[in-house]
């Protein structure tokens, strides 16, 4: 009979995933994961398949969670939900810069499939609620191609985030990109 185990998964997730964020998936070792997490090898294997499964699984983890801050849900749907998507988003949180998400697509190419799954599936999400909230708002142009412009403009601000830019510029830039919307 095995030791029991002294961690739970969304521990290690929590603990694991700024590492990922950090680092990226290429550049994260499994020593670095250990460090950070507290669990050894044997343990993180019996949890995870391996490093690929662990970082799906924060991927996933850091997903989920964004879900739960529902910024595009709120009734009344509109553009208020869109402002706040923008201008929360977006880490600035010590290492934590942009999005997990965004910051792992420049990986895609040796990221497992599951991975790029996983992007592909919250990006069309998040472009439904994006264009539901803009439908609310009656636009002349189609609230799918806004909300595409949407996802583009986030992605943008997501990877500034990591150039450290700062959070008056961000504000001053969504500011200006929501009275170009509201004009579509």
């Amino acid at each position: 009979m095995g030791r029991p185990k002294n961690f739970s998964r969304e521990e290690v997730l929590e603990k694991a995933m700024p590492v990922f964020w950090k680092h990226g998936f290429a550049d994260t070792s499994l020593q670095e994961l250990e460090r950070a997490t507290g669990v050894n090898k044997s343990g993180l294997y019996s949890e995870f398949r391996d490093k690929e499964d662990l970082f799906v699984a924060c991927l996933r983890h850091y997903l989920e969670s964004q879900e739960k801050r529902g910024f595009l849900t709120r009734e009344p749907l509109g553009w208020k939900n869109v402002e706040n998507f923008l201008k929360n988003g977006p880490l600035n949180k010590g290492e934590q810069q942009g999005c997990f998400s965004v910051n792992s697509m420049r990986e895609f190419a040796i990221l497992p499939d599951e991975a790029y799954g996983v992007v592909t599936d919250n990006r069309a999400l998040l472009q439904r609620l994006l264009a539901m909230n803009i439908e609310a708002e009656k636009p002349r142009m189609a609230p799918s191609e806004i909300a595409e412009m949407v996802l583009s403009f986030f992605s943008g601000l997501c990877i500034e985030r990591n150039l450290k830019s700062g959070k008056t510029s961000s504000t001053r830039k969504i500011e200006n990109f929501m009275t170009a919307l509201r004009n579509l």
